[in-house]
């Protein structure tokens, strides 16, 4: 029987743990910035306001220090997710009601980290938006996410966050390219609208994690939600289109999440994320699948889960959500092998893929309760692997950063 109140570990060592000044809420943006004289900065994204993003000086991980925290613009909105590209950041705005400004994203000068300076705001701010969820910023040109469009009226209120292409390589500038949604889900579409799932299973049929990799920079791996995880066509950015599309739900209870590609396997990994408290949706699982033809993904295998009685009613949320997703840049761990990823109330867990028909599960860190959570556990929401193979999670609500030192 694992104790909530003691932390369970293999082959992961906790090396510093920090509050960030009280305001522990964390979203799903957790990315490094690589400086001169070997200094690293982490860029923390928030789940709730009143704080925007934190930067975190991890040079040293053990003694973690905060630089910075900014404040949203307003109380109903959210900076959930933000991306690094040398030293710009982009950061994602969501707003709670559609309609509400601003709502979309934001680019800052982080050159100097303890003073982040604003260069654009790109604005996608309408009646039926709630700007952006997710964004995906690696080259320094090209931001890609998914956000609201003032173009695109949604049929259903549920499905509004598409997949949209904005070129920053004019910073101040920022320029909308292309867009793609699953067809059926606008207004004046001429297919029939998707059939949901079926209540309270239905998230919408949406865009979440949409990656795009130097390997591969003609394509856009993305998890979109109930639409399952799907491959898009970008090599022209004003017109992406359809190459696949993946889905496993129904039968299982949708929120396709990431869609992580290992080029060298020939392997497509994709997560689910939970979305219910308590294993109402469970099972939420990682999936491997053959990608060798992109046009045709075959299931392999599930990650093994965490042992279901542990966790499922041990407080929050239990089953899967945010893959390391061997971001192509400066500073960050890369495998073909091993995936890792956070589990919510079960923690972050990796496991070896060396054999895709057959993984194992290789590590593990869960730590206790954190000190005034309304869930009764830990719920990590995101991570980061560094090329020292020091690994940064956060916590949903209280918990804050945990840094931890892997042997995998």
């Amino acid at each position: 029987m694992i104790d909530p109140n003691r932390p369970a570990s293999l082959n992961m060592k906790l090396l510093a743990h920090h509050t960030l000044d009280g305001f522990g809420g964390m979203g799903e943006g957790v990315a490094i910035q690589c400086l001169p004289q070997g200094r690293r900065v982490l860029w923390i994204a928030h789940e709730n306001a009143p704080k925007n993003f934190t930067a975190v000086d991890v040079t040293e991980p053990r003694s973690p220090r905060v630089l910075v925290q900014t404040e949203l613009p307003h109380a109903s909105m959210r900076s959930n997710s933000l991306d690094v590209s040398g030293n710009l950041l982009a950061v994602a705005y969501q707003v709670s009601t559609p309609g509400l400004a601003p709502a979309g994203f934001e680019l800052f000068d982080i050159s100097v980290p303890e003073r982040p300076r604003s260069i654009a705001m790109f604005d996608a701010s309408a009646p039926h938006s709630r700007g952006c969820h997710a964004l995906w910023f690696v080259d320094g040109k090209t931001v890609h996410m998914t956000c609201g469009d003032p173009a695109q009226r949604p049929r259903n209120a549920k499905d509004d966050q598409i997949y949209r292409i904005v070129d920053v390589s004019d910073p101040p500038r920022p320029r909308a390219r292309g867009s793609w949604h699953l067809p059926g889900t606008m207004e004046n579409d001429d297919a029939p609208p998707p059939t949901r799932l079926a209540a309270p299973f239905d998230s919408g049929f949406r865009a979440h994690n949409t990656n795009v990799y130097p390997d591969r920079p003609d394509r856009c791996y993305m998890g979109y939600i109930d639409g399952g995880a799907i491959i898009l066509d970008i090599a022209d950015l004003d017109r992406p289109k359809l190459v696949t599309r993946w889905r496993n739900s129904p039968p299982f209870n949708g929120f396709t999440h990431t869609a992580l590609p290992l080029f060298g396997r020939g392997l497509v990994v994709v997560s689910d994320e939970c979305v219910m408290d308590d294993g109402a949706d469970w099972p939420k699982l990682v999936w491997v699948l053959d990608g060798r033809d992109e046009r045709n993904l075959v299931n392999l295998a599930t990650l093994p889960a965490p042992p279901v009685d542990a966790f499922k009613r041990r407080g929050g949320r239990f089953g899967a959500h945010n893959l390391h997703e061997n971001p192509p840049v400066p500073g960050a761990w890369k495998s073909e092998d091993i995936v890792v990823g956070t589990f919510f109330n079960a923690g972050v867990r990796a496991y070896d893929i060396t054999d895709p028909f057959a993984p194992r599960e290789i590590a593990y860190y869960v730590p206790p309760a954190p000190a005034g959570t309304p869930v009764g556990a830990v719920q990590l929401n995101d991570l980061f692997v560094d090329d020292r193979a020091v690994l940064y999670t956060v916590d949903r609500h209280t918990g804050g950063l945990y840094v931890l030192e892997t042997n995998f």
